[in-house]
């Protein structure tokens, strides 16, 4: 009986054990409207007073291991909502559902904000953007979370060598046979590469050669990349498979010059060994790549860009509609105001949500309005190549700063897409003065691409010059996946993935 009652306290012991280990991993849920039921995405997630998260476009979060005990505070806010304060242990209780029930605007509030018509209140959103949004310099260290999808959509992909003196019957048909296979592939299983990048991102204004420069730096926790090991998920990538195919066909010892349409190549291609370590570059490292590639989304999606925000500088190309008023998550008055094109130049449609007591946009949803496109190029029966973009669309929020004056981004959400037409023949010639080999293939190209790139601040602080002076930058390998794994974020904190992501699965 003895030996019993020991065994079934150690299986109670055990069990106990695995229920709090079972606790203390991470933690979804899901915000909602508490009148209709639908989720709502890119709510603020306030967790322990510290860290910001938002919800995804399908309404869930996700909060890193260490927020999980049942006492963590957390704070959900949304414009046009009142504020949800509770508990993790309350999350649980609620099975995981946050209801946001929407704010009473009273009638009275509403018609003092109607005092200002909306191209009254869009000149004072312009006369005090410098105030609101320009930098401050100050030394910041901001805890980022940045991830990038990528997907490449072929409708028609043809690839077909139509001549060639260098290569037998048999070759032929077998380069043929490559290619159609490979391109075969494509169009049946759509190239997606998605990265997650979690960073420090380190700026301040300072001087060099006694003019003033913005310094940053960049310490790069946590990268993965999640794709087909050997598919491409860009055109740039494609056109590269494509090559490297052609060239196992050709000559290995032979030097080669590519020709497309009326245009040649100056770069010079062969496989020979010692050709290509003549040839070899300097690769950039990851950490640049990832520099620049932040430094260019910040510049795009900044308030103070006045060539990607058309419809907060260029006013008399749209019309502007108040469609209400909201509160902010800090009970402060907003203005919401719709706009549409109203002259042919203009190309987006959204809302714009705007704060009365210093006219900043608080948050702006946008997308290009129906038949428009951001730019193109068609030279289609000329040369063979018609370009369009003809995705733009986007979310930025932003908040006030913690370390200084104004406001800083806290979230943004951007989508492109290119739709791209080529039908052109290419040719390798051989470099040399006698009989020349040449072979000669037709590529038919009509597809679309997407990207989408999210960024979230999760916590600004100050910091000092000298600690961002003395800060070594260290480059960085991404982890490669061949499924989306959620261990690989429990210790952070991360954008939920859409269930998209979470269902991709790696085909070699």
């Amino acid at each position: 009986m003895l030996y019993a009652s020991k065994k079934s306290l150690f299986f109670l012991l055990s069990t106990l054990l695995f229920i709090q280990i079972g606790y203390s991993q991470n933690i979804t849920g899901k915000i909602i409207d508490a009148q209709t039921g639908e989720s709502i995405p890119y709510a603020n997630i306030m967790v322990n007073n510290s860290e910001s998260l938002v919800s995804n476009t399908e309404g869930y979060f996700t909060l890193p291991e260490n927020s999980s005990a049942d006492t963590t505070p957390i704070i959900v806010s949304y414009l046009g909502f009142a504020n949800s304060l509770l508990t993790v242990g309350q999350l649980k209780d609620q099975d995981y559902i946050v209801k946001l029930t929407p704010a009473i605007i009273e009638l009275n509030e509403v018609n003092v904000a109607k005092k200002l018509s909306p191209n009254e209140i869009m000149a004072n959103v312009k006369a005090n953007l410098v105030r609101n949004y320009k930098k401050d310099g100050q030394p910041t260290k901001d805890m980022l979370f940045y991830r990038t999808s990528s997907n490449f959509k072929p409708s028609k992909l043809d690839v077909e060598i139509e001549k060639s003196t260098g290569f037998s019957k048999d070759a032929l048909k077998k380069a043929n046979a490559q290619m159609s296979a490979y391109t075969s592939k494509l169009i049946a299983q759509p190239p997606k590469e998605y990265t997650d990048i979690l960073c420090n991102y380190y700026t301040l204004k300072t001087e060099k050669d006694n003019k003033p420069y913005y310094l940053a730096k960049l310490d790069v926790m946590k990268a993965t990349k999640l794709k087909n090991e050997n598919s491409s998920a860009s055109l740039e990538e494609l056109e590269k498979s494509t090559r490297d195919i052609m060239l196992t066909h050709l000559d290995s010892t032979k030097y080669y010059r590519l020709k497309s349409g009326l245009f040649g190549s100056r770069d010079t291609l062969s496989l020979r060994k010692d050709f290509n370590q003549k040839k070899k570059k300097v690769k950039t490292s990851q950490l640049t790549n990832t520099k620049t590639s932040l430094s260019s989304f910040l510049s795009e999606t900044s308030m103070m860009n006045k060539s990607k925000l058309e419809f907060i500088y260029d006013t008399e190309l749209y019309e502007y509609t108040y469609e209400g008023a909201t509160y902010s998550s800090d009970y402060e008055f907003i203005y919401v105001l719709s706009f549409k094109p109203k002259k042919n130049r203009a190309i987006y449609r959204g809302k714009l949500y705007i704060s009365e007591s210093d006219f900043a946009v608080l948050r702006t949803d946008f997308t290009l309005d129906e038949g428009k496109k951001v730019s193109g190029f068609n030279m289609k029966f000329l040369l063979g190549v018609k370009t369009q973009e003809n995705v733009s669309s986007g979310t930025l929020i932003y908040k006030k700063n913690p370390v200084g004056e104004g406001y800083y981004m806290q979230y943004a959400s951007k989508e492109t897409g290119q739709y791209i037409y080529l039908n052109r023949p290419l040719k390798f010639i051989e470099l040399t003065d006698s009989e020349k080999d040449v072979v000669a293939f037709e590529m038919k190209i009509e597809a679309n691409t997407i990207t989408k790139t999210e960024f979230l601040n999760i916590s600004r602080t100050e910091t000092s010059e000298a600690t961002i002076q003395k800060l070594a930058e260290d480059d960085f390998s991404f982890i490669k996946l061949k499924s989306y794994d959620p261990k690989i974020w429990k210790e952070y904190s991360a954008i939920e993935p859409v269930e998209e992501m979470k269902q991709f699965r790696s085909v070699d």
